[in-house]
């Protein structure tokens, strides 16, 4: 007899019938470094699909650290940070992070959506609330759900909708607002000012995920807080390795406190592998790269700003994006994996965006600068996009009035 789990899991059939339309985009093999240009299947292909932000995967200076630090402490660390797992240069690391960000003290996890779920599962309790944006990342949405206080949802950016959602939650109860820096698919920043207004009157506190802004906004990078000179009024900031940091891992930085009962209470941290001090060594660096050479996050606004500007004369739909992550509208699954597939066939790569992960009717091309790119890449991509969109049949906003 056939098993009920069986059963289940052969009713899945998504990602099938996107491969029997010969549609299917994801899980593409790369044979080289994460850099402007990549070889897949032997062709060229210019990356528009990447986080690596400020192009630093491939620095000499960081993978010169990481080699060194294999050198001196092996490949890995053997068990968690709770117990054998700490090396001297995680503790270096924590100590630089919560400089970088204004904080008094952070912890490192093994990746971003741990410190997510790790941290989001414990601060508050039973007769608590965490309220988060609609539009945040799957790890605090993840992290919510393994927590027993109350889950509330305010429409995405919508102050009006938090301040009356806010309004209608006990005076009493811990409250604690979760938002993404830079939202990760629509690329527009949090309304941080207008938050900390509404923490502050119903006693709130804040919690902000800098995974895609480290490294892109604030002073030299140190992300949301920072960029809107806010950085006392957040209580917690979390953020991720594997973008601008050129690495692997995670972090939180906030008081004293806080950390300390973390790091006895995050089950994500107290049961599982630290990271491995070669991505440690490599995060490092990149902190020494960021602090030292601003011109790595100018380069970056500079290729943002020329991107946009072009996408913008060609007639594409950018919506409300403030940051290197540049949504190109398409809001049809099957055209938006149609004009992917002829971008790769073209040697560009982006990422479709689709539902579930965006509603059905916005559907996108997540279209991401790197301070690497040249401005003869960008315009190469810009031109193929526009080959792409009439290959498939996409008008273009131009195209329609």
């Amino acid at each position: 007899m056939r098993k009920k789990l069986h059963e289940k899991i052969s009713q899945f059939r998504d990602a099938e019938i996107i491969k029997e339309k010969g549609l299917y985009p994801y899980f593409r093999a790369i044979d080289s470094g994460q850099d402007t240009e990549v070889i897949i299947d032997g062709q060229r292909v210019l990356m528009f699909g990447s986080n690596s932000y400020l192009g630093l995967t491939s620095h000499p200076k960081i993978k010169e650290a990481s080699k060194k630090a294999i050198d001196k402490y092996g490949t890995g660390c053997a068990g968690s940070r709770f117990l054998n797992g700490t090396l001297d240069i995680h503790v270096e690391l924590e100590n630089r992070l919560a400089r970088f960000v204004g904080k008094d003290a952070a912890l490192l996890f093994s990746t971003g959506f741990q410190v997510n779920l790790g941290v989001l599962s414990c601060i508050t309790g039973r007769n608590d609330y965490l309220i988060i944006d609609e539009y945040d990342h799957a790890s605090i949405i993840d992290g919510c759900r393994l927590s027993f206080s109350k889950l509330i949802k305010y429409a995405h950016n919508d102050m009006q909708d938090l301040q009356r959602k806010m309004s209608m939650l006990p005076e009493e109860a811990v409250k604690v607002i979760v938002v993404d820096g830079i939202f990760s698919m629509e690329g527009d920043i949090v309304k941080l000012p207008e938050i900390v207004e509404i923490a502050d009157q119903f006693g709130a506190s804040i919690f902000v995920d800098d995974a895609h802004s480290l490294g892109v906004i604030g002073e030299n990078g140190s992300g949301t807080a920072s960029h809107f000179g806010l950085t006392d009024r957040v209580d917690m900031i979390t953020g991720t390795f594997s973008k601008s940091l050129a690495s692997l891992g995670g972090f939180i930085a906030a008081d004293q406190e806080l950390i300390e009962y973390l790091k006895h209470r995050a089950r994500s941290l107290m049961f599982s592998a630290s990271m491995p001090p070669g991505m440690v060594a490599s995060v490092l660096a990149a902190l020494d790269i960021i602090e030292t050479e601003p011109e790595h996050v100018e380069k970056l606004w500079s290729n943002t700003n020329y991107a946009m500007k072009l996408l913008l004369e060609e007639g594409f739909d950018l919506g409300p994006t403030e940051s290197p992550i540049i949504p190109i509208y398409i809001r049809d699954n099957d055209k938006t994996f149609l004009v992917t597939k002829h971008l790769q066939h073209d040697g560009i790569f982006v990422n479709p965006v689709v539902s579930p992960a965006v509603p059905s009717d916005s559907s996108l091309l997540r279209f991401s600068l790197m301070a690497t790119h040249t401005f003869e890449q960008i315009e190469e991509a810009v031109d193929k996009l526009v080959k792409a969109f009439k290959a498939a049949g996409v008008e273009t906003i131009k195209e329609r009035i």
